[in-house]
């Protein structure tokens, strides 16, 4: 059975179809995320998480002062080098510096000075690490937090515009993406920032002439930077594009496996996702190729161009210009500059990405809920009695605005009163219980809770005086314990097994291998369609509130099953207000009053009897249930 727009059921349509239905939703998903997985234009999208940041001063001054601390010590490394040429090997003993910079045992004290030196760089750069990433985790766990707690306030009418797996997606994918960038690139890009500016500033200390020389080599060695840079980048996300589209040849498959088997297709699909694989091998192969040969040019320009200024170099110590311990620190120096440059094309690349993860994610934050809790709501509804009323509703879909899902819809169900609601597909059985969870408001008329209309309510409290048993028995992954339990958390083991014994579930639960405990799995897929109807039966029994609405609640279960729920229902509706969606009418023929729809509009209103001596559109669904025996 699936759901309409409209919000009504359908039950024409086979499982297996489903399937079919939500795998090929799946691949467009993939689809509509792979577009969205785009860079964004600048990182401006970045300053919204300042405030997630900004939450933790300690831990953003403790990686600060380390950050300092490992650029300033990577600096002093070619220093350290300087030194260790210069005096250590004896070439200038003599001079200023190294009288200065004197140890006992000369070499030995450079060589023991530069390990001093490399551990305390150690040891800065591990802290540094430590605190930003430990930043970063912590602002995604908040920032992941914050979104689901925000998409758990949005009404179901949100999510008829936006793709489940999108939103998903963009709270999984993106928020790694987001991780990324604040507890790593970020840390690289200001590591990388400083040392390469100090790198270039001291270069130039260390001799004008060379610092000049690397200047005008700099664009022979970072051009193929660029240039191959771009094209591996464009061949990373066709890729990606390929790869998005091998999952969903094969989700497709695997979430309609049944169909699949069921028709033999087996080899089709086979064939189908090892052509999409072989895409994605080629694409790969392209990437690696290109990769590949940019490795081998840059590798061979920024030798070149170091060689060069190496020779430079050595012509200037030849002739006394400086000392090879400086020539030393300063290609250490220009190698850090170089290097530097070429970590900032891919760090920068990376937070374009995290800009525009930002920037979906943020989306996500500022949507709106179309059903807001009232400013001062009404607080004095303490013992809810359960008298519901609808008076002249009209609703329309937003997803459908032109055509009228509720016209002028009026009736009233008095507490611990049955109302069946029966009808054709679309005839708006189903947007009746939308409206009366508040799941959306109608444009026109009011619905009300005990003479109070329920937009006063807060959601929250409204939902809490009902219980459902909706069309499809949704169940999550757990025990059945845990699925019972739901309807009410808290609830004791007896109480949960007193409510499956109503649902007529308690023989088949303890049948099952851990009894209560037993894992249902992914959308229990482990259990039948009349065993998931009456585990979401005793949920809704265990909730015990005054109104109780049920989706064909028993359309899943057998003849004999459903004389029992029936019994069942019987007992627990005399004490609450209960209104049943049934195309069955067996399960309706004892209601306090039957509302018969189509189209939108209530066209008659009786008892099971009254209806049928009426005759109409009642008396003809009777007549096709139950043949001659309906006016008997």
């Amino acid at each position: 059975m699936t759901q309409d727009r409209a919000g009504e059921t359908h039950q024409d349509v086979p499982r297996a179809q489903v399937d079919v239905d939500r795998g090929s939703s799946f691949a467009a998903e993939l689809e509509q995320d792979r577009e969205h997985r785009a860079k964004a234009r600048t990182a401006k999208p970045l300053r919204r998480l300042f405030p997630f940041i900004l939450k933790y001063p300690g831990l953003l001054i403790a990686f600060v002062i380390f950050l300092i601390l490992a650029s300033g010590l990577t600096l002093l490394l070619p220093a350290a080098f300087r030194l260790v040429v210069d005096c250590g090997f004896s070439g200038a003993s003599t001079s200023a510096i190294c009288t200065q910079f004197a140890f006992g045992d000369r070499i030995a004290g450079y060589f023991a000075a530069g390990m001093v030196l490399a551990l305390l760089l150690g040891l800065a750069s591990s802290l540094r690490y430590y605190f930003i990433s430990r930043l970063g985790e912590r602002v995604v766990a908040d920032l992941r937090r914050t979104v689901y707690d925000h998409l758990l306030t949005l009404s179901p009418g949100y999510y008829a515009h936006v793709r489940t797996g999108e939103v998903l997606s963009r709270l999984t994918t993106d928020t790694a993406l987001i991780q990324t960038v604040v507890g790593s690139s970020i840390s690289v890009a200001a590591r990388t920032i400083a040392t390469t500016v100090g790198a270039l500033v001291l270069m130039v200390i260390v001799s004008w002439k060379l610092a000049l020389l690397m200047l005008a080599v700099g664009p022979i060695i970072l051009g193929p930077i660029f240039f191959f840079g771009r094209r591996v980048q464009r061949l990373s996300r066709s890729s990606q594009d390929s790869l998005a589209e091998a999952s969903a040849r094969a989700s497709e498959s695997l979430r309609a496996i049944e169909t699949v088997q069921a028709f033999t297709r087996e080899n089709e699909e086979r064939a189908n996702f090892a052509h999409a694989v072989e895409d994605t091998f080629s694409v790969a192969l392209r990437r690696i190729r290109v990769r590949a040969l940019m490795t081998g040019i840059i590798s061979t320009f920024v030798l070149s161009g170091l060689i060069a200024v190496l020779w430079f170099g050595a012509v200037q110590v030849r002739s006394g210009a400086i000392t090879p311990g400086a020539m030393t620190q300063f290609v250490m120096y220009a190698f850090v500059a170089v290097m530097g440059v070429g970590v900032m094309t891919e760090t920068y690349a990376e937070i374009m990405r995290a800009a525009g993860a930002t920037e979906r994610l943020m989306e996500l934050l500022t949507a709106v809920p179309d059903i807001a809790r009232p400013k001062s709501p009404v607080t004095n509804l303490s013992n809810i009695r359960g008298e519901l009323a609808f008076a002249d509703v009209d609703f329309y879909y937003p997803a459908r605005p032109e055509i009228a899902a509720l016209k002028e819809v009026s009736f009233t169900a008095a507490p611990r009163q049955t109302i069946a609601l029966v009808g054709p597909s679309g005839a708006g059985k189903s947007t009746i219980f939308q409206l009366i969870l508040r799941f959306y408001d109608p444009q026109a008329g009011m619905v009300s809770l005990d003479g109070v209309d329920i937009k006063q309510l807060g959601p929250a409290q409204l939902r809490r005086a009902i219980s459902i048993v909706q069309q499809n028995a949704p169940l999550f992954s757990g025990s059945v314990a845990d699925n019972i339990r739901f309807g009410k958390p808290g609830a004791s083991d007896e109480d949960i097994r007193a409510a499956a014994r109503a649902a007529n579930a308690h023989e088949f639960i303890m049948a099952m291998p851990q009894g209560y405990d037993t894992p249902v799995g992914e959308n229990a897929t482990m259990l039948s369609g009349g065993q998931r109807q009456r585990l979401a039966i005793a949920r809704a029994v265990l909730r015990n509130a005054p109104i109780l609405l049920l989706d064909e609640a028993t359309s899943a279960l057998d003849s004999e099953n459903e004389r029992a729920i029936q019994q069942a229902f019987e007992t627990i509706s005399k004490d609450r207000t209960t209104i049943v969606i049934a195309h069955r009418l067996a399960t309706i023929l004892r209601a306090d009053s039957i509302i018969v729809m189509d189209k939108g509009r209530i066209i008659d209103q009786g008892t099971h009897s009254e209806l049928l001596a009426r005759g109409g559109l009642y008396a003809r669904l009777a007549e096709l249930q139950f043949g001659d025996s309906a006016h008997k």
